[in-house]
């Protein structure tokens, strides 16, 4: 089973199931071009010195540190961010040592709205904000598709079979 399909209950069914939006890649990968660029130019700069073997070990160790740091790091954050929305609940995941998750029944979910500025509408993507029983809204940023998220979302609260059955012994319009 791929993740998050082992996280699932029986009759429950992913509907969407995305990481972060690609704009959260794009320092990681200026870091990595300008690091390693740079180590190169440095180390052309001191290859005719007598001490170089030593100025390229050092080098590479920083260069290494500030890829592992500023760009491993990062990919490996955005790999394992999941937002999922399933036919019951909407799960949010992050981390690798770390691991953090969240869940929200459909339910429970008060409303749903999304922004986004000018940059995120050009790149596709955007923050959701979901107002269940929490004090706060949460807000989810950087999701691909948002206003799709938004309205699929949206579709799934209001098309939830659940919602339509009352309890037994729920009082409803006088009677019992």
């Amino acid at each position: 089973m791929a993740y998050p399909d082992d996280l699932l209950s029986p009759s429950e069914h992913v509907v969407i199931h995305k990481h972060p939006h690609w704009k959260m890649l794009l320092v990681p990968v200026l870091v990595l071009l300008v690091a390693v660029g740079g180590g190169a130019y440095l180390a052309a700069l001191v290859s005719g010195q007598t001490w170089s073997s030593i100025a390229w070990i050092a080098l590479a160790a920083v260069v290494v540190v500030l890829v592992t740091w500023l760009t491993l790091a990062p990919v490996v954050r955005w790999r394992t961010t999941h937002f999922i929305v399933t036919s019951d609940r909407v799960m949010y995941r992050i981390g690798v040592f770390k691991r953090t998750g969240l869940d929200i029944p459909l339910g429970r979910i008060n409303s749903v709205r999304f922004e986004h500025s000018l940059l995120d509408r050009l790149l596709g993507c955007g923050t959701l904000i979901i107002e269940s029983a929490s004090d706060e809204p949460l807000e989810f940023d950087d999701i691909p598709g948002v206003e799709k998220v938004h309205s699929m979302l949206y579709r799934e609260i209001n098309d939830n079979p659940e919602d339509d059955h009352q309890p037994e012994g729920r009082v409803i319009d006088g009677r019992a």
